[in-house]
């Protein structure tokens, strides 16, 4: 007889003791355990979903497209506070990687006061932190308000916008991911145009303080982004803006306190960092390490462009209208190529495809380096966007082919952080090239090489991890069909059993025994 399993396994596999009410809806006894909050939801695919997803496109316009528009005001920071290349890039640098850094620390606010709450407070502190840098006095002080505060409050914004999106659409998800992605061109084609004015008008400290407000606006779509409710009163789910869980145990003395605070660190980092997974997962940590290899380079065009195109005599306004039909490629090109890519015939090819797009984006930086005329970069524009569609819309999606959609959030967290170093330091370094060479076209040179030897390194591991994988699948001996159970010598039956045999039964049981 099996054994009887506890209540807590029969939590666990989602079957928990439930009584129907008078309404027609479960009541659970117990709460149901994190891994199970979303099978308590059913996903509209619709209705208010439309709104979210809205809501969805404006935050990541804001937010993830924000650090690339700085380039505009770049020349007045370094005639404001004396600053090199080096340390003028440290700003949107500083941002870009807060915003990815705080991945980790986001989870932790979401699953604490729900996705609406988290939105709303990201919206307060970018705004809060475009604010107070229209008033700093020293590019260190602009390091913390516009680095720090502004990109945390862009990381609270766009993960829990994303997240709360895939609650809303189950069986759309795949077009719903795809219109979301355009959120980021659309900030692409947009900001620059909005920075450019505000510049002509009110210089750089009055744009940070307009900007500032504008952000704010990150607060009205968070308030939008209403959780769902669960079918079963006593469900919770992460977006929920009641804590999970059972309240823990209070420790006495300061050692007990220390203790339990260091449990809860191990327990927050093994559910929001995958490293066991990192070291266990071959085609995990090559993409990763792929990845951060490639954030080296990826964005410091974007950052360059326009202090390029300004230096060599190109006005403003040109220069601002390039990153902003880099943005409109973005927003015809994603949609279609994420409905494309979601065919059953990519399904296993997405990384090679990746690794192509990445290689054409790589080679296209080297197009700067021709000349800085409006029709070279242009065509520079249009290539690199693209490309730049493709990797984007792929991104997710090779992580997702490579680790299980359980462990998706944690590697998803732990990939934050490893490209936050690269994107910290890639802008600096860049600068730095730029101070001693006097050239800008050394750093399109650079981002160029860098960005296509890590879409070579992508494409030839994974194309040596499926040979392998193949070999040792061919190589593996067929399992030949044998007996589960000993057959003993002096019993003979057959393999059609017949009206004789089934007399005999009884016979030949006792037979085998006695033989045994």
């Amino acid at each position: 007889m099996a054994p009887q399993q506890p209540a807590s396994i029969q939590l666990e596999t989602g079957e928990p003791s439930s009584q129907d009410s008078e309404d027609g809806e479960k009541e659970v006894s117990e709460p149901l355990s994190a891994s199970q909050h979303p099978t308590a939801l059913s996903a509209p695919d619709g209705g208010w979903g439309w709104v979210v997803l809205v809501a969805t496109i404006l935050v990541l316009a804001l937010t993830l497209a924000f650090p690339s528009c700085v380039g505009i005001f770049y020349t007045d920071l370094q005639t404001e506070f004396h600053a090199s290349n080096s340390e003028t890039s440290w700003v949107p640098s500083i941002m870009t990687a807060v915003l990815h850094a705080g991945g980790p620390l986001c989870s932790v606010l979401v699953e604490r006061f729900g996705c609406r709450a988290t939105v709303m407070l990201g919206g307060v502190l970018s705004g809060l932190g475009m604010a107070v840098s229209s008033f700093t006095n020293s590019i260190l002080e602009l390091y913390i308000t516009a680095g720090v505060i502004t990109g945390l409050g862009f990381c609270f914004s766009f993960q829990p916008a994303v997240t709360i999106l895939g609650h809303y659409f189950e069986q759309r998800r795949a077009f719903a991911n795809a219109m979301s992605s355009t959120g980021t061109a659309l900030g692409l084609s947009t900001l620059p145009f909005l920075g450019h004015y505000l510049h002509s008008e009110l210089g750089w400290r009055g744009s940070f303080l307009v900007l500032g407000a504008v952000l704010l606006n990150c607060c009205v779509c968070g308030a939008v982004m209403r959780p769902l409710r669960p079918h079963r009163p006593g469900s919770q789910w992460p977006c929920a803006s009641v804590s999970v869980g059972p309240a823990p145990q209070r420790e006495e003395g300061l050692k007990g306190q220390f203790q339990a605070a260091w449990r809860s660190l191990v327990t927050s980092l093994r559910r929001h960092m995958a490293f066991d997974l990192f070291s266990s997962n071959r085609r995990f940590r090559v993409f990763a390490v792929g990845i951060t290899w490639m954030m080296l380079g990826f964005v410091v065009p974007l950052v360059y462009l326009v202090p390029y195109a300004t230096a060599h005599g190109m006005g403003q306004s040109q220069a601002a209208l390039l990153l902003s039909i880099l943005g409109f490629v973005n927003i015809f090109v994603r949609p279609p190529i994420g409905l494309l890519f979601s065919m059953p015939w990519f399904k296993g090819r997405h990384i090679y495809v990746f690794s192509a797009a990445l290689f054409v984006n790589g080679l296209s930086d080297s197009i700067c380096c021709l000349a800085a005329s409006f029709p070279v970069l242009l065509s520079y524009v249009l290539i690199y966007g693209l490309s730049m569609s493709v990797v984007g819309s792929l991104l997710f999606t090779v992580l997702m082919d490579n680790v299980e959609m359980s462990r998706f959030p944690s590697a998803l967290g732990l990939l934050s952080i490893m490209e936050s170093v690269t994107l910290l330091i890639g802008p600096p370094l860049a600068g730095i090239l730029v101070d001693a060479t006097g050239l800008y076209t050394y750093v399109f040179m650079a981002c160029s090489v860098s960005v296509a030897l890590s879409a070579l390194f992508l494409f030839l591991s994974f194309y040596w991890l499926d040979r392998k994988d193949k070999a040792q699948m061919e190589s593996a001996p067929t399992p030949s069909a044998k007996p589960l159970v000993p057959l003993v010598p002096d019993c003979q039956y057959r393999s059609v059993p017949t009206e004789g045999d089934k007399v005999k039964a009884s016979n030949v049981v006792s037979e085998c025994t006695t033989s045994v």
